[in-house]
């Protein structure tokens, strides 16, 4: 961790540079319509630690890798889940992606091995399978589609065949039941808890139905295995089951686990693409390259694990997406203890924030930060890999996230097979705009037109890609 500023007697100081007392309505204004310019212009204005004091609630901004390091990997113990988590732990409850201390503990040692290397590589058929049936849908697709909604619909597909055995096809309100979670969880966290969660408002409605159906679907779906068990099951669900037994598991922690590893094994991913498939139409050449590195190495065929190392050039352009737009723009934890943060205090129970969304875009690590250029991943670049700590798309530490790998490998293939077959614009005159929630998703959904690529187009983008891959 670097030492940051300290006074004349080398103490350290008490509070780091943050917007004055004076900004408050614009800082609860931008808190309510746009964290993401609250976020970067405050790291922008004050530096890598920013004190934001916003009424009774004061936010310390991480925007460093040294301080990110500290945070989420050195002092991990002295993090626990902050802002926004805590309020959606009444829908989610004490499941992984809320909990702390021996009950995370426990349930990262229940799941990890249905996310081990070898499995994962077992699961691409899958992936490559559920992403041929969308390509397949959006191919017989008249007039704009929803790319979003799809989206959700695949991922939410390739989660329940690869993590759960089991077909979530019948269960379509799933993505706007965590919708509602997701914003309730905000709206929580941003009034501060002053609105009653029993108020009839719209949003605390929808929400109420939404937690009862999450509910409902996890509970039936812990019932179907547990009246079909699968003998030797490696899946999460078959490891939950049996976790009842081995580790005194209540049914209610089953349920918790499985509706996080529902909102998280599908929310993230499908922002991604969506993100992707924004970013790729406006950029032909990127999307030409997609196209033409897709039909050199796939051909006509489904990829298969193997494929994903050579789908060098469709990997850089995910990551470059999530450099961009990181599914998870927010890292919040709250200090249990007093901590010493690149030279300041900052005392216990404060709410700390690392903030990937603007790490990303820091000019003293990313050159030309805004620009997209799927090029600053290319192994063989000029700059190499980023420093670790300033490109955190899956968090870090003892929380790195669990399925980074299924992630990635099913974003790949997806973006893969659809610039092989597909072309896909953006209905134009449709603002296309970020929507901070617990994920970074498109807000309002993202309408595109679909035109199937000719086979004979294919076949030329393989010989040119051919042509380029021999000079080099």
């Amino acid at each position: 961790m670097t030492a940051g500023p300290r006074d004349e007697t080398g103490a350290v100081r008490a509070v780091p540079p943050g917007p004055p007392r004076r900004a408050t309505l614009r800082l609860l204004k931008q808190l309510f319509t746009d964290r993401l310019a609250l976020m970067g212009d405050s790291a922008e204005d004050y530096g890598d630690l920013v004190r934001i004091a916003i009424g009774p609630k004061t936010l310390y901004l991480v925007n460093h890798p040294d301080l990110a390091k500290h945070v989420l990997a050195d002092n991990a113990a002295n993090y626990h889940k902050g802002i926004g988590l805590r309020e959606a732990r009444q829908a989610l409850g004490d499941g992984l992606l809320t909990s702390d201390g021996e009950t995370w503990h426990r349930q990262r040692r229940t799941i990890q091995p249905a996310f081990q290397p070898k499995r994962i590589a077992r699961q691409a058929g899958l992936v490559a399978s559920e992403a041929a049936g969308l390509v397949e849908r959006l191919a017989a697709h008249e007039g704009p589609v929803d790319i979003l909604q799809e989206m959700t619909g695949l991922t939410l597909g390739v989660l329940g065949k690869t993590l759960l055995d089991a077909d979530l096809g019948g269960y379509g309100a799933l993505g706007h039941s965590f919708e509602a979670v997701q914003d309730q969880a905000m709206f929580e966290a941003i009034t501060l808890g002053a609105v009653p969660r029993w108020a009839p408002l719209k949003k605390q409605v929808r929400f109420r139905a939404a937690r009862d159906e999450l509910r409902r679907i996890a509970d039936e779906l812990v019932d179907r295995r547990l009246a079909n068990p699968v003998d030797g099951g490696e899946d999460v669900l078959s490891r939950l089951v049996g976790s009842e037994t081995a580790d005194g598991a209540s049914r209610e922690g089953m349920r918790d686990e499985l509706i996080t590893l529902l909102l998280a094994g599908h929310e993230t991913t499908a922002s991604t693409l969506g993100w992707a498939f924004h970013l790729v139409d406006e950029h032909p050449e990127v999307s030409a390259r997609l196209h033409a590195e897709a039909v050199e190495v796939l051909g006509d065929r489904l990829p298969g694990y193997d494929d994903l190392r050579r789908l060098t050039y469709t990997t850089a352009v995910v990551e470059e997406v999530m450099r961009l737009y990181p599914p998870v723009w927010l890292l919040p934890r709250v200090a249990q203890a007093d901590d010493e943060i690149g030279g300041y205090r900052v005392p216990a129970g404060s709410d700390v924030v690392v903030v990937p969304y603007t790490l990303h875009r820091h000019p003293g690590f990313w050159a030309d930060p805004e620009r997209f250029d799927p090029g600053r991943f290319d192994p063989a670049g000029p700059g190499g890999r980023p420093l670790r700590y300033a490109y955190l798309p899956f968090g870090a530490g003892p929380r790195f996230c669990v399925g980074n790998s299924l992630g990635l490998l099913e974003a790949v293939f997806v973006l893969a097979m659809t610039a092989r077959d597909l072309e896909l614009r953006k209905v134009p005159g449709r603002p296309v705009e970020p929507e901070a929630m617990l994920s970074l998703r498109v807000r309002g959904g993202l309408p595109m037109t679909v035109r199937p690529r000719p086979a004979r187009e294919r076949r030329a983008a393989r010989l040119i890609h051919s042509r380029r891959s021999t000079r080099r």
